[in-house]
C-alpha cells in the first residue's frame, strides 16, 4: 500500500464527533454525553462505524471510540503514564522494560480508542529510526524488538521496508514480533507488497493483533489476516477487559472460539491499565479471575489466554490467572 493510498483511507475516518452523531442517527439529547473537544482526539474507521448499531450509545465497538463525558472525571490511582514507561525510554522511540526485549514505538494509531495507556505519549518523532538502530546494534542483549506504538502499520511500506530491513541486519536479534490493531479497522493495509516485504526477511516474525469484541471480526478482516498465517507467520491476540464491552462470559466464548477457528491464538486478556480518564472502563480483578475460571472450563487450554497486568518497575507481566 503505497502512501498515497494510505492517506485516502484514513481520510475517511471519523474525527469530527458531528460527524459520527449524524452517521448513527443518535437522538439529539444524547449530545450532552459526548466529550467535543477531548484531549485525546476521536479517530475511528468508517469500516467499524459500520459496524456500530444505530442510535446505541452502548454500543460495544461504539464506547470504546466515543469520547464520553465519563473520561473527564478524576479518579485517585489513575495517571497519565500508570505503567512508567518514561522512566524506560532510551531513546525518544524506544522503551526496555523487560529482560531481552525492547519495544520500538512506530507512529499514531489508525484509531484511538479510548482507554489506550500510550494516549498521553509524545508521537512527534523525527523521520528516521537511526538513533533507535544504533542502540540496538549495541546491545546484544536483545534478542527481540517489538514494533507497537502507535501501530507500526501506520507507517508507510516504504518506511516499515527500510526499517525492518535494519532490523533484520542486526545479528543478534532473532525475532521482530507486530503488535497492531491496524487490521481490524483498515484490513486491506497487509496488502501484497507488504506480505512481500515480511517474506524478505530472515528473522521470525510474530504478529499479535488486538480486538476486544467478536463483533470487530469480519470476513475481509480474517482473509487478510489469513495473508499472513500463509507465510507461516504465528498470529496471536490480546485484549482488555472492559467494563460494559467483553466483560461477559457469551462475549468473551464468541471471541476466543472465534480467533482459534480461525488460526488466531488467544495471548493475553489485559487487565484495565489505569490511564487517566479510564476508570469507567475498569472491571474488578475478581471479575476478569471469574470470567477466566468459566471459560477454561468449556474451552482447549489454548483458546483461554493468560490473564495479565501490568505493574510499573515489575521485570514481566503479572500473571493474575492462567
Amino acid at each position: 500500500m503505497n502512501l498515497s493510498c494510505w492517506k485516502t483511507i484514513k481520510r475517511t475516518n471519523f474525527t469530527n464527533w458531528e460527524k459520527l452523531f449524524d452517521y448513527l442517527e443518535l437522538d439529539d439529547h444524547l449530545a450532552s454525553e459526548i466529550v467535543k473537544k477531548p484531549r485525546f482526539t476521536l479517530n475511528l474507521p468508517l469500516r467499524l462505524a459500520k459496524k456500530i448499531a444505530k442510535n446505541d450509545l452502548n454500543d460495544p465497538i461504539l464506547r470504546q471510540f466515543l469520547p464520553l463525558k465519563e473520561e473527564l472525571l478524576e479518579t485517585n490511582g489513575f495517571s497519565p503514564d500508570p505503567t512508567e514507561e518514561k522512566n524506560f525510554r532510551r531513546t525518544p522511540r524506544l522503551i526496555q522494560k523487560y529482560q531481552g526485549r525492547a519495544l520500538l514505538t512506530a507512529t499514531a494509531c489508525a484509531m484511538h480508542c479510548r482507554y489506550c495507556f500510550r494516549q498521553n505519549f509524545p508521537y512527534e518523532f523525527e523521520d528516521s529510526f537511526n538513533k533507535e538502530l544504533e542502540e540496538l546494534r549495541n546491545d546484544s542483549s536483545i534478542t527481540e524488538i517489538i514494533l507497537s506504538g502507535g501501530d507500526p502499520l501506520s507507517l508507510s511500506n516504504r518506511i516499515l521496508k527500510e526499517l525492518l530491513f535494519n532490523l533484520d541486519q542486526i545479528p543478534h536479534i532473532q525475532r521482530i514480533r507486530f503488535h497492531s490493531r491496524f487490521p481490524i479497522g483498515i484490513p486491506e493495509r497487509i496488502d501484497q507488497e507488504l506480505i512481500t516485504i515480511l517474506k524478505q526477511l530472515q528473522k521470525r516474525i510474530v504478529f499479535v493483533i488486538h480486538a476486544n469484541h467478536p463483533r470487530e471480526f469480519d470476513h475481509e478482516v480474517i482473509k487478510h489476516l489469513k495473508m499472513l498465517s500463509n507465510c507461516q507467520i504465528p498470529l496471536l491476540h490480546q485484549a482488555v477487559l472492559l467494563k460494559g464491552i467483553n466483560d461477559d462470559y457469551t462475549t468473551l466464548f464468541e471471541l476466543f472460539e472465534l480467533l482459534i477457528n480461525n488460526g488466531i491464538l488467544p495471548y493475553y486478556l489485559h487487565q484495565l491499565d489505569k490511564v487517566s480518564g479510564t476508570e469507567h472502563f475498569e472491571t474488578p480483578q475478581e471479575r476478569g479471575e471469574e470470567l477466566i475460571a468459566q471459560l477454561a472450563k468449556v474451552l482447549p487450554g489454548y483458546a483461554v489466554p493468560r490473564f495479565v497486568k501490568e505493574e510499573a518497575g515489575k521485570p514481566h507481566k503479572t500473571l493474575i490467572l492462567n
